[in-house]
C-alpha cells in the first residue's frame, strides 16, 4: 500500500511547485536507482521502490502538465475578436451579469484552446446541443488572485478550461449537433424545463433540477448565502457524496430484489455491485458526466472490481487504490476541494469502523459514521473555505439523510414519472429542507483566521486519535491537539505602524487598513461579498469593522456592502454620497475633510470631499483617506478626478505626500494628473484592476504619468493581492509571488 501512498504524494507534490520540472528529469532517479535494487533488501529496497514510484508519479504529473500547457491559448489570439464556428457543452447558466456556457469550436485554429468558457453579457440564449458561429474576444483563463477562498485559475486549469471569452454581438445558428453528447445535453435541458413547468419557477424547481441533471445555476441567490451559512451548499452539487448513494441505493434495491428470489442467482454479490456502479454510472451521465463525477464512477468501478476480485483487500487498500486511479487518470484533481473533500470524509469513516468486527446496521452506526463526519468535516472546511458554521454539524446530521435518501431519490424518480405526481413530492421535500435552512441559517459562524499548516496537520492527527479505537486519554490528548488551531491569533502591526492589503477584487476597490487592534475597509468591490472580500477578511482575522468607508456610490467601489454588513458589521460607516447609501438600506454618515482619529499610533485624516462643495458627479463626491505614521503615509483616493485632486493639492500643499498612493479610479486617465503624482511624490503607485477589463485601465497615458514621476507600479491584475507593510519604512508582497505555481500566471518582474 505504500506504493500507492507515493504515486499519490508525487502527483501531489508537482500541483503545489512554483515551476513545472521536465518530466524527463523526473525520471533521472528512475535510472540511477533501479540498478540499485538488486543490492538492496528489506527497508531499503521497500524505500527504494516507494522513491522510483515518487518519481514516476512526478514524470507522469509533469507530463500531462505540459501537455495541457501546449493546448492553452497562444498570446497571439489573445484579445482579438475571432469569428469561430462550434457548440455549445452542457447548460447554459446565467448570473447577474452575463450568460456563461462551455463553447466546442470546430477544429480550432493553432493557439485556441479545445474548450473556451464563453460569457455571454447580452444575456441570449444558447440551448444546449446548439451549434453557432459567432465572434469571441479571448483571453487567458486568468482570475482573482487572493491567499483565501476560492482559486479561480486552480478551478479552469482542473477543469481543462485554458481560455474564456466574450461573445460579441455577431452570432448565427447553424442548427443542432449530432452525437451522443449533444443528445444528452438536449435531454437535460428538456428535463429542467419539465421540472420547471411540474413546480414552477421557484426555489423548489430549483433545488430539484440541481440534484437531478446537476443544473446548478438555477438555484436563486439567497439560497446560496443560506446554503454557505449553514455549511451545506456541498449538498446542491452533484458530487461523490450523491453518486455514492446512487450507487448504494441501487445496490440495497437488487439485494432486496435477490432476496426475493434466491434461488434464480448464484452469484449475488456481482449483480449488487454491477446494478450500484451501472446506476452511478447512468446518473453521472444525468448529470452532464462532470469531472467530479467521473472521478466518482471510477472509484467505485474500481471498488466494486476489488470486492468481486475477493482477495481480501482492506478498506483502505481499496482508498488508496481508488485515489491513485483517479489521479493517475486526472492529475489535476488535486487542485479540487471536492476531491479532499469526498476522500476525506470516506477516510474518516474508514477509521471510526476499524474496531468494528460486524458489518454497519442500524442507526446507531448511521450516528456513529456522523460523528466521524463530524470529527473530521471542520478541519478541511476550514482550510478551504476559511470559515465553519456553528450550526453545521447539526445541519449536516439532519440534511445530509434528508436530501440523499428522500429529496434525490424522489427528484430522479420524478422524471420517469408522466403523471408528475412524485416531482410534487420532491418539490414539498425541498420546501420542508428550505424551511429547516433559513431557521439554522440564523446560527452564527466560526470564522478563524488563516493557520500555518503545520497547525492543520497537528489538528489532523488530533482528530485521527479521536476516531480510533484507543482509551479515553488518547481521545483527550487527540482533543488537546486540535486546540492551537482554534486558537490561533491573527499576526497584527506593531504598535505605531499598520498593514494595508489591496484585495485583488477584479474591476474594484477594496484596501484593508489594519492597526494592533482596529481594522478599517476602504470600499468592497462588487459583487458578492462572499465570493472574494468576506474570505479574505476572515482569512485575516477581523471579525468586525471599525470603520468601513464607501467612498462614492459606484458599484464596484459598494456592491458588496449590503452582503458584507449583513455577515460583518462595522461600527462606523463613512460614505462621500450619503444619500444614495440610505436608499440602498445602508445607513451611511458623511464623510467630510477634517474628520481625524488615531488608532494604536498611526494618525486616519479623511481629506475630501470639503464641507458643503457640489459634485457634479458621482466621482467627484469620493472620499479621500490619508493614513500615517511618523515617517510614512498612504493615501487613497477613490474615483476622485483631476479637478478635485488640483483642490486638494490647493489646501493641502506639501502635507499630502503619501509613500503609497493607490491610483485613482484604477488608473483612468480622468485622475491622477502629472501634477498630483509630482504633489504627493510616492514611491509607490498601486492601481486595482480587472484583467483585460473593458475599460482598458489603467490607461497608457497614466501609466507614462507615473514612470515619469519616478514612482514604482503594481497592478492587481498582474501581481494579485498586495500586502503593504508600513512602519519606518515601505514593504510590499506580491501574492502572485509569494505562492508561485506553474499554473497560476505571473508577471515578469512582479517580485
Amino acid at each position: 500500500m505504500e506504493r500507492l501512498v507515493c504515486f499519490c504524494l508525487g502527483v501531489a507534490l508537482v500541483a503545489v511547485l512554483p515551476d513545472l520540472p521536465d518530466w524527463r528529469l523526473c525520471l533521472l532517479p528512475l535510472v540511477l536507482a533501479w540498478p540499485a535494487r538488486r543490492y538492496l533488501r528489506g527497508v531499503g529496497l521497500r524505500v527504494c521502490y516507494g522513491v522510483l514510484i515518487l518519481c514516476c508519479a512526478m514524470a507522469w504529473a509533469s507530463w500531462r502538465a505540459q501537455l495541457q500547457l501546449t493546448h492553452g491559448l497562444s498570446a497571439a489570439e489573445e484579445g482579438i475578436p475571432l469569428v469561430l464556428e462550434g457548440r455549445v457543452r452542457g447548460l447554459a447558466t446565467r448570473n447577474d451579469f452575463a450568460t456563461r456556457f462551455d463553447f466546442v469550436p470546430d477544429n480550432a485554429p493553432a493557439g485556441v484552446p479545445d474548450v473556451v468558457l464563453a460569457r455571454d453579457y447580452l444575456e441570449r440564449d444558447w440551448p444546449a446541443g446548439s451549434r453557432w458561429r459567432l465572434s469571441l474576444r479571448l483571453r487567458a483563463p486568468r482570475a482573482e488572485a487572493n491567499p483565501y477562498g476560492f482559486d479561480g485559475e486552480a478551478w479552469m486549469w482542473s477543469q481543462g478550461l485554458l481560455a474564456s471569452g466574450s461573445v460579441g454581438k455577431y452570432r448565427v445558428a447553424l442548427g443542432q449537433e449530432e452525437g451522443m453528447a449533444a443528445a444528452l445535453d438536449r435531454l437535460r435541458a428538456r428535463l429542467v424545463a419539465r421540472i420547471f413547468a411540474t413546480l414552477g419557477d421557484g426555489r423548489e424547481g430549483g433545488l430539484v433540477a440541481a440534484l437531478a441533471v446537476g443544473a446548478q445555476g438555477e438555484l436563486p441567490r439567497t439560497v446560496w448565502r443560506e446554503l454557505a451559512a449553514t455549511g451545506t451548499t456541498h449538498l446542491v452539487s452533484i458530487s461523490g457524496v450523491h453518486v455514492t448513494m446512487v450507487a448504494l441505493l441501487a445496490g440495497c434495491l437488487m439485494r432486496g430484489l435477490l432476496f426475493l428470489l434466491p434461488r434464480l442467482v448464484r452469484t449475488p454479490q456481482t449483480l449488487v455491485i454491477l446494478a450500484g456502479v451501472g446506476a452511478a454510472f447512468a446518473y453521472a451521465l444525468l448529470a452532464g458526466f462532470s469531472v467530479p463525477t467521473q472521478r466518482t464512477v471510477l472509484a467505485l468501478t474500481l471498488a466494486g472490481a476489488m470486492l468481486l476480485a475477493r482477495r481480501g483487500f482492506t478498506p483502505f487498500q481499496i482508498w488508496w487504490s481508488s485515489l491513485a486511479l483517479v489521479l493517475l487518470m486526472d492529475p489535476f484533481a488535486v487542485l479540487t476541494p471536492g476531491l479532499w473533500l469526498s476522500f476525506g470524509l470516506v477516510a474518516a469513516l474508514i477509521v471510526a469502523g476499524m474496531a468494528r468486527r460486524r458489518p454497519l446496521y442500524g442507526w446507531r452506526d448511521m450516528l456513529g459514521g456522523q460523528w466521524a463526519v463530524l470529527v473530521v468535516s471542520p478541519l478541511p472546511l476550514l482550510w478551504f473555505f476559511g470559515q465553519l458554521p456553528l450550526v453545521s454539524p447539526l445541519a449536516n446530521l439532519l440534511a445530509i439523510p434528508w436530501i440523499t435518501l428522500v429529496v434525490t431519490p424522489l427528484a430522479l424518480l420524478g422524471l420517469f414519472d408522466p403523471t408528475g405526481w412524485l416531482l410534487h413530492l420532491a418539490g414539498v421535500a425541498a420546501q420542508g429542507f428550505f424551511w429547516g435552512l433559513a431557521f439554522l441559517a440564523r446560527f452564527p459562524t466560526l470564522a478563524l483566521p488563516a493557520a500555518p499548516w503545520p497547525l492543520t496537520i497537528l489538528a489532523l492527527a488530533g482528530s485521527l486519535l479521536v476516531l480510533l479505537p484507543l482509551a479515553w486519554c488518547a481521545r483527550l490528548f487527540g482533543v488537546l491537539l486540535m486546540v492551537p488551531l482554534l486558537f490561533y491569533p491573527a499576526p497584527v502591526p506593531d504598535a505605531g505602524h499598520f498593514r494595508a492589503r489591496l484585495i485583488d477584487v477584479g474591476q474594484g476597490l477594496a484596501l484593508l487598513v489594519q492597526t494592533r487592534r482596529h481594522s478599517l475597509l476602504f470600499d468592497t468591490g462588487a459583487g458578492e461579498a462572499g465570493r472574494i472580500l468576506l474570505p479574505q477578511l476572515q482569512g485575516l482575522g477581523v471579525r468586525r469593522l471599525d470603520v468601513l468607508v464607501l467612498s462614492h456610490h459606484d458599484a464596484d467601489h459598494m456592491g458588496a456592502a449590503a452582503s458584507l454588513l449583513a455577515i460583518l458589521p462595522a461600527s462606523r460607516i463613512l460614505s462621500g454620497q450619503v444619500g444614495k447609501m440610505r436608499a440602498d438600506g445602508i445607513q451611511a454618515l458623511p464623510c467630510q475633510a477634517g474628520q481625524s482619529w488615531a488608532w494604536d499610533g498611526v494618525r486616519f485624516d479623511m481629506l475630501a470631499p470639503a464641507v458643503g462643495e457640489r459634485h457634479g458627479d458621482d466621482n467627484a463626491a469620493s472620499c479621500v483617506l490619508r493614513v500615517a505614521t511618523l515617517q510614512q503615509a498612504l493615501l487613497v483616493t477613490g474615483d476622485l478626478p483631476q479637478a478635485r485632486e488640483r483642490a486638494l493639492l490647493v489646501r493641502y500643499g506639501a502635507a499630502l505626500r503619501a509613500s503609497v498612493l493607490v491610483l485613482g479610479h484604477h488608473g483612468s486617465r480622468t485622475s491622477s494628473s502629472a501634477e498630483f503624482l509630482a504633489g504627493v511624490a510616492p514611491q509607490w503607485a498601486l492601481s486595482s484592476n480587472g484583467y483585460r477589463n473593458r475599460y482598458r485601465h489603467p490607461h497608457g497615458d497614466v501609466l507614462a504619468r507615473v514612470a515619469a514621476s519616478g514612482a514604482r507600479l503594481l497592478r492587481t491584475d498582474e501581481s494579485g493581492a498586495l500586502q503593504i507593510d508600513v512602519s519606518d519604512r515601505v514593504t510590499i508582497r506580491t501574492w502572485r509571488h509569494e505562492a508561485p505555481r506553474y499554473w497560476r500566471f505571473r508577471q515578469a518582474g512582479s517580485d
